[in-house]
This record gives structure tokens, sequence and C-alpha cells, in this order.
């Protein structure tokens, strides 16, 4: 390649070189700012014109890690056409002269921490030709950007995941090419303006997690392209808009966390595009609506968190394309018949029923089968009855919650089975027998990778957990257990539990989470667990423990109270163990057990509510 290929214009390499002189990094591959060949450097884009000096019309720096401001100088780089500087960690706010490049088609300053409020000024005066503004995640303020009516040429503006505020301005309707608008994350407030049936190109729109109120409008009829509608998180009230449940075109709804109500009369003939519906945490009562059943190309619906009562309806069985079901925090009846019906959507993956169904029975019925589900969710219904059979053809179960129920016998040992099992949650039931030595076989706790299809892995599920507190477990902790290298969270309070603490626990060297508490343990604790060096909260307290606390690692940053209620443990180098140790009662333990125990019940049911929420986002 020949010089005159390589060199750029003069007044692009002064454009440029003003632009690294206000970064506080430098940019791999910009070592010789002087020379005119610019065209090679990194993220620097020239035509392919064929004159002695070629036009810079591409500056993509992403995820380059570069500090610093944007400077004015940008504007020299009049033929420019593409600027992405997103993923970095550029601050201070916005040159106007950004927004005067002629040739501009694409501005991309994603995830940064710009400040300051969007240039507002008619940004589209002289930069006509803008298709993409994208903004997200950075600390503007102010109100949305005025001054659009110029741009007509815009096809993409997200200002999503900043502070702005204020009303939705009447020029952001004036956009008759816009096909997605990403607003949500602000504090854009006042009501959803009818102004919004003139995007008739639009695609996408999310104003989810704003402070807009008000009924929705029933102008959805005119917004014959629009496929994912988000508006969670709002103040909105009322019904839904009859336009809004007769969309054709709409793939995706989501407004949950609002206070609608009314019937949810979607018309799933009208709908069939339909794949995910999510109407959680609003006003909702009544049964559960029936018509859903027809809307057969749905995947995830979400009816958590409303007033809706009854039983399932039997023609939910149609559902066959239902891979994640959330009815938890209804007033549902009938577990039975709710599992016998669900079991017919064959790919339902995901089933949270979280409290419904209070005091019922826990179904046994030997011909339950859900050949698919991953996740099964069915905390605080207080159900009586054992662990059922049934669960151990759930060959594919990753995630198991039980907790809060009034289950008892024991702890099955076909758990072990479960290769991809590694969150269980058994806590808060009146289980007996020892802890099955085979939940220390579990292979993805053990060698494999932890995974979970969509929309479960938004909740963070690198917490890999098993929790069987507060029950009436005996027998020993098996020194096995030091083979679940993938374990987080190992919660064993509030048990019958005796012996030693296994020594080879420190090969569980991915735990965060150690409580043994309240049981019968004796001898002394561990040297070895000083070697735990991601353990943040350990606790061995009111047991039946002696010799001396061990020091050095985590051990120096717990608590005096992770070892209280033993009365042979010491700091002391010449503790000893005595062979008649006894613990020391809690002074508070009848009280936790009696007053504590409604907070904790609402703290579990917060934590599920918390991770059906996450479940069921995007």
């Amino acid at each position: 390649m020949g010089f005159r290929a390589l060199t750029c214009n003069l007044d692009d390499l002064r454009a440029l070189n003003g632009f690294s002189s206000c970064l506080e990094s430098t940019i791999a591959g910009w070592n010789n700012t002087s020379s005119p060949g610019c065209c090679t450097w990194t993220g620097i884009t020239c035509d392919n014109s064929t004159v002695s000096c070629r036009r810079v019309v591409g500056l993509e720096l992403g995820s380059k890690k570069l500090s610093g401001k944007i400077c004015g100088s940008l504007a020299g780089l009049n033929q420019l056409r593409v600027l992405n500087l997103s993923h970095n960690f550029l601050q201070a706010s916005l040159p106007d002269e950004l927004f005067s490049l002629p040739n501009i088609e694409i501005i991309d300053l994603s995830n940064n921490a710009f400040i300051g409020s969007i240039n507002n000024k008619g940004m589209c005066k002289i930069s006509t030709r803008i298709q993409v503004l994208n903004f997200s995640n950075n600390q503007f303020s102010g109100e949305v950007p005025k001054g659009l009516e110029n741009c007509n040429s815009l096809q993409h503006l997200s200002s999503d995941e900043n502070g702005l505020s204020g009303s939705l301005p009447e020029s952001l309707f004036q956009l008759k090419n816009l096909s997605e608008l990403n607003l949500q994350g602000n504090s854009i407030s006042g009501s959803l303006s009818n102004g919004v049936r003139n995007l008739s190109n639009l695609v996408k729109l999310d104003i989810s997690s704003n402070l807009f109120s008000g009924v929705l409008p029933d102008i959805f009829g005119r917004l014959a392209r629009l496929e994912h509608f988000s508006a969670m998180s709002n103040l909105f009230t009322g019904h839904l808009p009859n336009s809004l449940v007769n969309s054709p075109s709409l793939q995706m709804l989501n407004l949950n966390n609002n206070s609608l109500s009314g019937p949810i009369n979607l018309n799933c003939h009208a709908m069939k595009n339909l794949l995910s519906l999510d109407l959680g945490s609003n006003l909702f009562h009544g049964p559960i609506p029936n018509s859903l059943s027809s809307c057969r190309r749905l995947k995830t619906l979400n009816l958590a968190r409303n007033n809706f009562s009854g039983k399932i309806p039997n023609n939910y069985r149609n559902l066959k394309s239902l891979t994640h079901l959330s009815l938890s925090n209804n007033s549902l009846n009938n577990i039975l018949s709710a599992l016998r019906i669900l079991q017919y959507c064959r790919n339902l993956s995901m089933l949270v029923l979280t409290t419904n169904f209070h005091d019922e029975q826990m179904p046994n019925d030997e011909n339950l089968h859900f050949k698919s589900l991953n996740s099964l969710i069915l905390a605080n219904c207080k159900l009586r009855g054992s662990i059922p059979q049934w669960l151990s053809s759930c060959h594919k179960l990753q995630l198991l919650d039980l907790s809060w129920n009034h289950l008892v016998g024991s702890v099955p040992s076909w758990f072990g089975k479960f290769e991809s099992l590694f969150y269980l949650d058994l806590s808060n039931n009146s289980l007996k027998g020892e802890i099955p030595k085979s939940l220390t076989e579990l292979q993805s706790l053990i060698s494999g990778n932890i995974t979970i299809d969509e929309p479960v892995s938004s909740f963070q599920l690198r917490t890999a957990r098993q929790d069987l507190s507060y029950n009436n477990l005996q027998g020993p902790i098996w020194p096995d257990f030091w083979n679940l290298k993938r374990l987080h969270v190992l919660n064993l309070k509030e048990n019958n539990l005796s012996g030693p603490i296994p020594n080879n626990l420190s090969g569980m060297t991915c735990l965060e989470k150690l409580d043994l508490s309240h049981n019968k343990l004796s001898g002394e604790i561990p040297r070895s667990l000083v070697n735990l060096t991601f353990v943040s909260t350990f606790d061995v307290s009111y047991n039946h423990l002696c010799g001396e606390i061990p020091k050095g690692g985590q051990f120096d940053t717990f608590p005096s109270a992770s070892f209280e209620g033993n009365n042979g443990l010491c700091h002391a180098e010449y503790c000893t163990c005595q062979s008649d140790q006894t613990p020391i009662h809690s002074p508070r333990e009848k009280k936790r057990i009696i007053i504590g125990l409604p907070f904790e019940i609402g703290a579990a049911t917060g934590f599920v509510l918390t991770v059906i929420y996450c479940f069921m986002s995007r």
C-alpha cells in the first residue's frame, strides 16, 4: 500500500490530535500523532478516495478504556459518518460542536460517565443525516432533548439509564422514521402523550422505570409495526386499552409493577405474534383469565403479585409453547389440579407458584411428569406432606425451592441424581433424618458449569446454594461436602446436627457463606478453614465447640457473635477441649423464634419474589 493510500486529510489529522489531547489515557496504535498516515490508526476508517488525502469517515473506539472528555475539535471531522466511543470512562459534558458534523449518521456514547444536559439546541439543524443517537447508561440530567423536529432520518434514539426528568417533548413525536425509542431508567413524568401515535414506524418502545402516570392511551392501533412495548415500573392506572390488547404485531408486552386493573381481555386471535406477556405486580383480580390459553405462541407469562383467585383454567394445558410461568403471590387453590394441567405444557422449564395453595397437601401423584422443568419454586405455601416422589423424574432440575412449607419426612437421596441441580432450598420445614450423602455428589457443584437459560439468567444465579436450615435434621456433616467446589452458600443452621466440623470443608474453594449455628456440633473449629478465602459470612454459634478460635485469613474479620454460645471456645492458645462441654443457650433464642419468625418469613418471601421478578424481566 503506497503512502497516498495511508495519508489522511490534514484538517482531519488536526481534529484527531485535538481529540487525543483531551483524553487522560492513551490510545493503542496512535503512537505517532504527527504522522499524516492516520488512516492506519486504531479505530479510524477512511474513505476510498483516489485523491492524495483520504477523509476520515469512522471513529470507533468502543471499549478502549478511554478516560477524559470530548473536545469540540471533533467538529473538524466534517466527513465523519460513524462516531462510537461507547463503553469507556469518558466524562464531563458534551460540546455543542459534536452536533455540527454535517455527515454524521451514528453517534454512540453509551456506557460512559457523561454529565449535564443532552444538547437540546436543535441537534439536527446541521447534522441532518443522524440515524442513531445512543446516550444510554450515562449521568445525563435535565429534560429529554427538545428540538428534534429536524431529525428526519433518526431511526434509533436511546437515552435510557440516565437522570432525565420532565415530560416528553412534542418534537419527539415528529420523528416519522423512528423505529426504536429507549427511555427506561429515568425520572420522566406526566402522561404518555397521544402524540406517540404519530411514530408509525416504531418497532420498540421502552419507557420502563420512570414516573409516567395516568391511563395508557388508546393509540396502539396506529403503531402497526410495534413488536416490543415495555412500561414496567411506572404509575399507570386504569384498564388495558382496547387497541393494545388487539395489536397483531406485538410480540412482547411488559406492564409489570404498575397499578393497572380491570379485565385482562387479550384478543389472542388478533395477537397471533405474542410471545411474552408480563402483567405481574398490578391490581388485577378475579379468576385467572381463561382467554390467554388461546395465545398458542406464548412462551413467557407472568401474572404474579396480583389478586387472582380460584383454579388454573383447564385449557391452559393448550399452551404448548410456554416455557416460563409465574403465578406467585395470588390466592390460587387446588395445587393438584394445577400441576395436572401444567404438565401438559411440555416445554415448561420454569414454574413459580410461591404463596398460593395455603395449607393444601403436597401432591404425590406418581403420574405427574415435567420433562423440561429446570426451575421449580413452591415456597411459602404452607404445604403439608413430604417431598414428592414425582420430582425424581424432573431430570433437568437446576433450581428447586420448597422453603417455608410444613413438609415432613426425610430429604430424598435421589436428589443426588440431578446432574444439573445447583440451587436447593428446603429451609423452614420439619424435615428429619440425616442429610443424604448424595447431596455431596451433585455434579454441577463438583465440576460442572453453572448455566441456566434466559430469562432465568437475568437473575444472577452465580450463587449456587444448599439451604437446609430450620429443620430437624440429625447426624453428621459429611466430610464429602468438600467435593462441592462450586457451592457458594451452605446453610445448615437450626438443626440437630452433631459430631465434628469436617476438616476438609476447606476444599470448598468457592464458598462465600457457611452457617452451622444452633446445632450440636462438637470438637474444635478446624484450622484449615482459614483457607476459605472467599467466605464473608461464617457462623458456628450455639454449638458444643471448644478449643482455640483459628486466626488469620477471613477469621480475623468475623464478629464475636459468630462464635458465641460455645462454652469451650476462646482466643488463647492454651484452650483445650473438655468432654463435657455444654452449649450456652441464647437468651434471644425463644424470642427470635416467637417474634423474629414473621420477619424471617417476610425476608424469605421478599427474596423469592425478587428471584421471580428477575426471572421474568430481561
